[in-house]
């Protein structure tokens, strides 16, 4: 992921991540990573940025959960 992708990423999910009880924390994560990447497009940064290091983008997401 280049820099300016990993940047958008860490503060999308920084900003979208709830402080609410988590019901289902498989779906958050699985969402959260799309509605990002989708985010991230509309930004101009191309999706096979965010691609590149997709899995990165889970595992933020499931440290950031704890």
């Amino acid at each position: 992921m280049s820099t300016r992708g990993s940047d958008f990423v860490y503060h999308w999910i920084s900003d979208h991540l709830s402080d609410d009880p988590i019901s289902d924390h498989v779906l958050l994560i699985i969402e959260m990573a799309v509605d990002a990447k989708r985010a991230a497009e509309a930004q101009g940064i191309p999706g096979h940025e965010i691609d590149e290091e997709i899995s990165t983008i889970y595992e933020f997401i499931v440290h950031a959960l704890r």
